[in-house]
């Protein structure tokens, strides 16, 4: 294997991954089940002074009743503490959202007039339930009731941010969960999606067409970096479906006396996340090496703490992964030297053996035992540096630090692509230098084309992806270049 073919191989190899990431390593689909009912919302107008109804058994109220259940007055409230606020109506539906670490207005996370509703199942639909609230201002607690249902609610913002709720009930009764959101796709290539978490996250575009049902803990609405989730306090069995108008409906399956949980909003930032718990960091996408991409996050932080500016964090941190790397590298530049030395060897030998390739790899394989040279010591390094360069990618690609970080100049949001491209312009040529570097050993003049060709097209794909992760490329390239002359010139002396 020529060092110029593993280097095509492992561009390749790269390309591959980042494409079919989701379809190889994502969460495979559950098992189909009927389509789930559409949300049926009741409201009135006017309160009514309706005596209260007899307490029911859960699904069998009449029509009459469902009225009654249903015709309260709605209003809203303000949830609110230091950090965080909620607005929501007695009906049980959120309508904003406000925390101080957002660095988004949240109706732009959502893009929804009611990004979130919780239904009660009434004759196996699902039905609006509008409740009596009143507000405890000393304990700072909300409390509300349905009479007709006999269907209790209790809610208060803690000191986490979280709008913490619980519906309580005589009878048993199934409730449905609904998210309203709008399929959408930002710079960078971050897609508006659906979570759901059980025993991993499951990511699902908004307007995506999907049902299945499986046991879950947590469901939200994740896009720029920011999550807008409900918790439960328990996993319950659900049943999902997903339209293609952007609503994901989840139905809990079991009727219960109680149903218990909270709203949380906030920027995704992987340490605010792990302290809030019910493993809400594994909202951050860190992929399939996520255990190679914590290290790498918790570096950036610390050299950021170092020298107070992303960009700048982002290069030291390249350069010291770059040099930690460098022994695997020496061995590579190695290897390609003295493939490229061997190369016209290589060449006599395939013209003299072309009719017999038993004969050909016997003969190169005894070349490169006499020249010292192993074809394998050149592609290895750069399979075990795939595991970094994709953690890195993920970090990059998801870290909420880049959010509004200024680098330098017009470079002044490193979560956003470069307004002028300067970055992917640079990376494209430096990329194209290396691959001039690059000894072309036993490539012929078709492949040495298409290896020219590889930076533009990389230099295309990684132009509308955010600065920060084209920054960390082109460092990660020219600091390559230099350790790349580097060990030409201490072979050469």
């Amino acid at each position: 294997m020529s060092d110029n073919k593993n280097t095509l191989i492992a561009i390749a190899l790269s390309a591959i991954i980042l494409v079919g990431w989701q379809y190889f390593f994502g969460p495979k689909d559950q098992p189909i089940v009927p389509q789930i009912t559409s949300s049926v919302t009741a409201t009135t107008t006017e309160a009514t002074s309706a005596p209260a109804q007899p307490v029911l058994a859960a699904n069998t109220a009449s029509a009459a009743i469902v009225s009654s259940i249903t015709n309260l007055d709605i209003k809203s409230f303000t949830a609110e503490s230091e950090k965080v606020k909620f607005i929501f109506d007695n009906d049980l539906s959120f309508k904003d959202a406000l925390n101080t670490n957002a660095s988004y207005p949240f109706r732009s996370i959502v893009e929804s007039d009611i990004p979130l509703k919780i239904f009660v199942f009434i004759n196996d639909k699902p039905v609006s339930v509008p409740m009596a609230i009143v507000y405890d201002e000393q304990k700072k607690e909300f409390t509300g009731k349905n009479e007709a249902l006999q269907l209790n609610f209790l809610a208060r913002v803690d000191e986490s941010g979280r709008f913490k709720f619980s519906l309580t009930s005589i009878n048993p009764y199934r409730y449905q969960i609904v998210f309203n959101s709008t399929p959408k796709t930002f710079d960078g290539g971050h897609i508006r999606q659906f979570l759901l978490y059980g025993n991993d996250v499951e990511r699902h575009t908004v307007g995506d067409e999907k049902t299945a049902d499986g046991t879950y803990k947590w469901f939200g609405v994740d896009f720029r970096y920011h999550l807008f989730t409900l918790v439960l306090n328990e996993k319950a069995a659900v049943r999902y479906g997903l339209n293609k108008d952007g609503k994901m409906n989840v139905d809990i399956v079991n009727p219960a006396n109680s149903f218990s949980g909270y709203v949380y909003f906030s920027r995704k930032n992987y340490d605010d996340l792990k302290a809030v718990g019910d493993n809400l960091h594994l909202a951050v996408d860190f992929g399939f090496f996520a255990i190679v991409a914590v290290p790498i996050l918790r570096g950036l932080q610390f050299f950021y703490k170092l020298v107070p500016n992303y960009g700048i964090a982002i290069i030291l941190l390249t350069l010291f992964i770059r040099t930690l790397m460098f022994p695997l590298q020496y061995k590579s530049f190695k290897s390609m030297k003295k493939m490229q030395i061997l190369t016209p060897e290589i060449n006599k030998l395939k013209e003299k053996f072309k009719d017999d390739p038993a004969r050909l790899q016997k003969e190169t394989m005894d070349l490169f035992k006499r020249g010292g040279a192993n074809p394998l010591s050149g592609c290895l390094p750069l399979v075990a540096q795939l595991p970094i360069f994709f953690a890195f990618y993920q970090v990059l690609n998801s870290s909420v630090e880049l959010v509004n970080a200024p680098f330098f100049g017009w470079l002044q949001d490193l979560s956003l692509k470069d307004p002028y491209y300067v970055l992917p312009v640079l990376m494209t040529i430096s990329m194209f230098f290396q691959q001039k570097m690059t000894p072309n050993t036993s490539m012929d003049k078709m492949q040495q084309r298409i290896m020219l060709f590889m930076p533009l097209i990389f230099g295309f794909i990684m132009k509308d992806l955010s600065s920060g992760l084209v920054l960390y490329i082109f460092v990660s390239t020219m600091y390559g270049i230099a350790q790349q002359l580097f060990v030409y010139k201490v072979q050469k002396d």
